[in-house]
């Protein structure tokens, strides 16, 4: 109770005083040095000996503003999907005026670079209309601070828009309160106004404290988060995802046979970064670990054979058990040259509803389906589906990018949110437009916050059963916070032959829709289940780490009608299991308890001769249909008892149990007795290679933040 105390104190005694005489304000923009532009979503850090007292993102121009922070020395730090970390030293507010500060990043300079700046400070002005203020999230308690309570007020706090006195309208991009910008598009006018008009009977509405706010509890959960140096989120606003309980050992005497589905989404991991750069540890539910490791794509060696994809497998030391050996299991899916690849005939549906009026909502979302549309070969053809309180068509299947582009920028957020219809009418849309032999994909981008017609969990999941028949796949982009529904999006991914990705920034819709074009909208296998049989001489019992919601019944591994996951070109798809070997048994008997059981009496199980006499640890099969089929296909390969020690072992294999140890710690996994956030940054470090887009980086940067928060909630449990 007390630690939590001082880390409430830590966060909160920094956070906005309003009309205090002891704070001041710091404002910048974060630049890429090569294009000289503001980046987006990068986030800022204040700091004051390594502790970290506020978090913020740039906005769409690579502003950033802390307001009314307490006049005192800081350490600002600003990191980028793909960038090295900045970190300025004794950065100095004053009582009374803005300090601003630039920064700017490079690929290739980071914080092992030391960096001279000249800051400037101004004195606050009383009035300066065309003065851009700073963006920042604000929480429940920065809110309650504020000096006013008017929403059009609160409004002028984000960067880029203005407001000239209390009550007065808004305006935005450094157009005063009586004029407009005018506005450029291909050379034409934009009868576009960009200023904000103020509705005359605004209702203030009553603000709610967050979830997410620190505040002394003695609930086990929220201490347990305080302990590691986060804020404790439940469950953040409004935000939900579906439950699942961790997997367990088995026995292999008791179940010999563990089958799953594939899973290719990607969305945990970059919806668990978001929450980490806010400051949030992630909801338990959240982190899933096989989509925090299958972010990552690993070096397997491209299939030689007939198959679209190869299987390779690794046994070494387990970190997190010294009792368990880990077992790691890839699969390699075969590239293919895009400009060879099937025609595309590709649906763009696009949630506009009310709740997505935030930035890293539409705003975003439109700039990464700009980044795809782009990158789209002239044969290809797309058309454009919106949905609000209604669904509509406001562009018709075309390869005219121009008109993808302009139908693009046309579009705002507003009314409520009827995602069943918008899904009918998608599919609807391209199964006219449906190109034989070609790519048939429907692309939703949304919050998932159905809340009109067709909205539950259950009712989409059997509306796009019944649209998966017509062999059109899906691709999900969820976005945004505060309403998130990861649950609903992932039901829609899992049962509509789909993938997932969130997309928190711009660097990641970049490598969802760009760089991984091929995996994310082309299949080259589908239906693809694993059922792994353990020999009972070598094995004792086993655990599949993740995939909770891909388990499937054994029986399901024959039944070409059971659904499991899609493969897309060049896709790396990654399992772990533990198992604790035969000979190890002993030393493990509390932590599995399959033998707790008596013998039968009316029968008993003998081995068979291949295994008693075998090596093979266990025998994985794998059945896949071709994406227009629908008679699987049988691989079958052993894996023998081959160990190498874990220094030994391959950059794969300790970079992926590096990933899926830093998932169970976030989870707070009963199986995590042997492993410290030490323990995962030497195995990351040790296993980064070459990583020429920086995501290794950026994960043992993420692991580093919270190690050291977790460091500093340790030194004050030990000080009280």
């Amino acid at each position: 109770m007390y630690k939590y105390f001082i880390l409430s104190l830590l966060f909160f005694s920094l956070i906005t005083i309003s009309n205090g005489q002891v704070t001041g304000n710091l404002q910048g923009k974060v630049i890429d040095t090569e294009s000289n532009e503001g980046l987006p979503f990068a986030t800022v850090r204040l700091k004051i000996v390594d502790s970290l007292c506020l978090s913020t993102q740039t906005d769409f121009d690579g502003n950033y503003s802390f307001s009314n922070v307490v006049a005192t020395t800081y350490d600002v730090e600003a990191s980028y999907v793909g960038f090295p970390t900045m970190k300025i030293e004794g950065v100095l507010v004053k009582t009374g005026q803005v300090r601003r500060l630039d920064i700017e990043m490079s690929e290739g300079v980071g914080l092992e670079t030391p960096l001279e700046l000249v800051v400037v400070a101004d004195r606050i002005p009383l009035v300066e209309q065309d003065a851009m203020s700073g963006g920042q999230t604000l929480g429940a308690e920065d809110i309650k601070n504020l000096a006013t309570r008017s929403i059009s007020s609160i409004a002028a706090t984000t960067a880029g828009v203005m407001q000239a006195d209390e009550g007065e309208a808004l305006s935005s991009n450094g157009s005063r309160r009586h004029t407009s910008n005018l506005t450029m598009v291909d050379g034409s006018k934009s009868k576009r106004s960009r200023s904000l008009k103020r509705k005359k009977s605004l209702n203030r509405p009553t603000l709610k404290p967050s979830t997410s706010s620190v505040v002394a509890t003695q609930d086990k959960t929220k201490a347990t988060a305080a302990a590691n140096g986060l804020n404790s989120v439940e469950k953040p606003s409004n935000e939900e995802y579906g439950t699942f309980v961790e997997n367990k050992y088995i026995a292999v005497q008791d179940e010999a046979l563990s089958t799953f589905s594939i899973d290719v989404d990607r969305a945990s991991y970059s919806n668990i970064r978001r929450h980490l750069d806010q400051m949030q540890k992630p909801p338990k539910d959240a982190v899933r670990i096989e989509e925090m490791i299958n972010y990552f794509n690993y070096d397997y060696p491209q299939p030689a054979d007939e198959h679209p994809f190869l299987v390779k497998t690794e046994v070494s030391d387990c970190p997190w058990n010294k009792d368990a050996k880990l077992v790691h299991i890839g699969l390699q899916g075969k590239k293919i040259d895009l400009e060879k690849a099937p025609i595309s005939n590709l649906v763009f549906l696009i949630d506009v509803s009310g709740s997505m009026s935030a930035a890293n909502k539409l705003p975003l979302l439109k700039e990464s389906l700009k980044l795809l549309i782009n990158n789209m070969r002239a044969k290809d053809k797309m058309a454009m589906v919106v949905y609000a309180g209604a669904a509509g068509l406001i562009q018709a299947s075309t390869s005219d990018k121009n008109k993808l582009l302009a139908a693009l920028d046309q579009l705002e957020a507003g009314g409520s949110t009827a995602g069943g219809a918008g899904i009918e009418l998608a599919y609807k849309v391209a199964k006219q437009n449906l190109v034989s032999n070609g790519n048939n994909r429907v692309i939703i981008a949304t919050d998932g916050d159905f809340n009109v017609g067709n909205s539950s969990t259950t009712a989409l999941e059997t509306l796009i059963v019944e649209k998966r028949k017509d062999d059109i796949f899906l691709t999900v982009l969820g976005y945004g916070m505060g309403n998130y529904k990861d649950d609903r999006m992932e039901v829609l991914a899992d049962k509509g032959n789909g993938n997932y990705a969130y997309i928190d920034n711009i660097k990641e819709a970049k490598k969802t829709l760009v760089k991984e074009m091929g995996g994310t909208l082309y299949t080259i296998a589908k239906d693809v289940k694993l059922q792994i049989e353990f020999n009972p001489v070598q094995v004792q019992s086993y655990r599949l780490v993740g995939y909770e919601n891909r388990l499937l019944n054994k029986e399901d591994f024959n039944d070409d009608t059971k659904d499991a996951g899609e493969l897309g070109a060049g896709h790396t798809v990654t399992a772990l299991y533990e198992v604790i070997l035969s000979d190890n048994y002993k030393k493990h008997t509390k932590e599995t308890k399959g033998n707790n059981v008596d013998d039968l009496v009316y029968q008993k199980s003998k081995a068979t001769y291949l295994a008693q006499t075998s090596k093979d640890l266990m025998t994985i099969k794998l059945r896949y249909k071709q994406p227009k089929g629908n008679k699987s296909i049988l691989m079958a390969l052993p894996v023998v008892k081959d160990i190498q020690p874990i220094s030994e072992a391959s950059e794969n294999f300790r970079f992926a149990s590096a990933v899926a140890g830093f998932g169970m710690l976030l989870r707070e996994s009963e199986f995590t007795t042997d492993l410290t956030y030490d323990t995962v940054l030497e195995l990351a470090k040790g296993a980064q290679g070459t990583d020429k887009e920086g995501y290794r980086k950026e994960f043992i940067g993420m692991v580093k933040n919270v190690r050291s928060m977790s460091a500093q909630a340790n030194k004050i449990e030990a000080g009280k």
